[in-house]
């Protein structure tokens, strides 16, 4: 379909599939049940799905490199695909809620992989609720980057509990992450930014990366400008709210 020159979904200049074909909610509640598929065990990952030319056949070798970056709630796909690039050597998928959403970074990657061969070929996405779902990805210590750029803010008190950072599901993260892995988060709702660092910096298995680290990371720098969101926050001139953490073994 992506390499047919009347799709209607295609840009006819870029080639990349039309947002406006695949236009959603902008949030979903993460509490509601979904339906799709979720493995039982991060082994039962189907490596060879996300990534055909790495994985060429579904019998993986438990040895396999694995997924250790993972965006969550990744949006339209744009942090990916500057990661990409970033780190080529590196296995990494977005986690996405909304059915529409997921299908256009699925069309996006496969378009790009077309486009520039070689390149683009260590990135993916699942539709899942990682709320819900993240140990069944993902093993101990596996992942050495998690990102939650611009989440939902569930403004309401009673919806608090939706939010996708809290101090029960960062246990969760811990246990992903690997020693020395980097948490990071960015919003423009300054209450937010407020309690995804409360909730942080209590939580004993993370510590704040300084001001010195912050500068050298490359990373930091695709927070604001990667993704839509934050596109549209910088055209509107707003003000953004980072909080960016790293896994550590608790003080006794």
């Amino acid at each position: 379909m992506l390499e047919n020159e009347a799709n209607p979904y295609l840009s006819k200049t870029t080639r990349l599939p039309r947002k406006r074909f695949y236009r959603a909610r902008a949030h979903s509640n993460p509490l509601s049940d979904a339906h799709f598929p979720v493995p039982i065990t991060p082994s039962q990952v189907d490596y060879s799905l996300h990534f055909p030319q790495l994985f060429p056949s579904s019998d993986q070798d438990a040895s396999s490199k694995k997924i250790q970056f993972a965006d969550i709630g990744c949006g339209f796909g744009g942090l990916l695909i500057s990661l990409s690039t970033l780190f080529p050597r590196t296995l990494m998928i977005g986690m996405e809620l909304r059915d529409k959403v997921t299908e256009y970074v699925k069309e996006r990657v496969l378009a790009l992989r077309i486009a520039n061969p070689g390149q683009y070929q260590n990135i993916s996405v699942v539709r899942t609720n990682s709320m819900k779902y993240i140990p069944n990805y993902f093993e101990k210590g596996q992942l050495s980057k998690m990102f939650f750029l611009f989440p939902d803010p569930h403004f309401k008190e009673k919806n608090h509990r939706r939010r996708v950072i809290s101090p029960h599901l960062l246990d969760e993260y811990a246990y992903t992450l690997e020693v020395g892995g980097i948490i990071y988060t960015i919003t423009d709702v300054e209450e937010l930014g407020a309690w995804m660092k409360t909730c942080l910096e209590g939580h004993p298995m993370f510590e704040v990366l300084t001001e010195e680290e912050l500068d050298v990371d490359p990373v930091v720098k695709l927070l604001n400008s990667a993704t839509e969101e934050g596109q549209k926050v910088a055209r509107n001139g707003g003000q953004t709210f980072k909080s960016v953490y790293r896994r550590i073994v608790p003080k006794v």
